[in-house]
């Protein structure tokens, strides 16, 4: 397994061990001792799955309290997947980075709470799963807008299909503190 620390401190680009033969392939997607000895040690309480279309945007998104963290692959397809560091006080504070996931590299995207996430479908379709630290709670939501000047995410893709809850989110800095996650 290889382990690539992003700019952003304990975001994770990970990339699994692949077994493939003659008929098919094996990878150990995770395995919590192993998960551990690489700094992810929050236990994971929630698995999610989407399944989206080319070019639609999901995201940028959080919650606090009790914000998730979250890793995250693709097992079919492949996405374009974003951390944006949101905690109140962190030097990183706004700051984002990137990886491209998809089916055929099985790699994933470890963003730990604190942290909002995003991503946009790069291919037909996809499907997008997520492992979270805690569960979701509605009424905890945090979002901003996907194309916030100020942060200035450069998404891959010009007129993204947005939910009508994301076309309508603000400005990361019209975001009240007290919805945003401490820095510790």
């Amino acid at each position: 397994m290889k382990v690539i620390e992003t700019e952003l401190p304990g975001v994770l680009i990970i990339e699994p061990k692949v077994f493939p033969d003659a008929r098919g392939f094996f990878v150990e997607t995770y395995q919590k001792e192993r998960y551990k000895s690489m700094g992810i040690t929050p236990e994971f309480v929630q698995d999610n799955v989407s399944f989206s279309t080319k070019d639609v945007l999901r995201g940028v998104h959080s919650q606090n309290p009790h914000p998730q963290g979250k890793l995250v692959q693709v097992l079919q397809g492949a996405v374009w997947d974003v951390a944006v560091d949101i905690r109140r006080g962190s030097p990183q504070f706004g700051r984002w980075t990137a990886v491209t996931l998809t089916s055929e590299a099985k790699n994933q995207f470890y963003i730990p709470p604190g942290f909002a996430h995003g991503f946009c479908v790069l291919s037909d379709t996809a499907m997008f799963a997520y492992k979270c630290t805690d569960f979701y709670f509605p009424g905890n939501e945090v979002g901003f807008r996907w194309d916030d000047p100020e942060v200035g995410i450069k998404w891959p893709v010009e007129k993204p299909l947005l939910s009508p809850k994301d076309l309508v989110l603000p400005l990361l800095r019209e975001v009240a503190p007290e919805q945003l996650p401490q820095f510790c």
